[in-house]
């Protein structure tokens, strides 16, 4: 009987199968959908609107949220305040705000606020734009909002 020698070929598309589903399987887990994008950029602004204003609570100076081109600056509307405005931009290109300014203190209820975090819908694929919502009720933090 003659000793077989190197693989048939249904071997051969068995190990490849295997590692075409593992490397599909690695690609799709390392993937960042635009979801998770956006989903990360709010909780990213939760944080720094809780931050501000728990700031202004503390230092006893208003601070203001605003929106740039490319991002958000949170400063005081009093010139010699002490307060260093902070502008950070977005982590993910094309994320708009439908909401222009916030006031975040420094008394402990402020107006009632809703953010629509969106991203620029894709004209070439045809999807719609994703929106998340953030918002606070003037008493509560700041959180995601259904």
């Amino acid at each position: 009987m003659q000793r077989q020698r190197g693989l048939t070929l249904l071997e051969l598309l068995v190990v490849f199968s295997i590692i075409a589903v593992a490397s599909a399987g690695v690609v799709f887990a390392m993937r960042d959908t635009t979801q998770s994008l956006l989903e990360r950029e709010a909780q990213r602004l939760i944080a720094q609107l809780e931050a501000a204003r728990t700031q202004s609570r503390a230092q006893g100076v208003p601070l203001v949220w605003t929106t740039t081109d490319t991002g958000f600056v949170i400063a005081s509307p009093i010139a010699d305040s002490g307060f260093v405005a902070q502008r950070e931009n977005w982590l993910s290109p094309g994320v708009v705000v439908d909401q222009t300014a916030i006031a975040l203190g420094p008394e402990p209820i402020i107006p009632p606020a809703t953010l629509t975090l969106t991203t620029a819908s894709g004209e070439r694929t045809g999807t719609p734009p994703i929106r998340v919502r953030i918002g606070t009720n003037g008493l509560e933090a700041f959180h995601r909002l259904p």
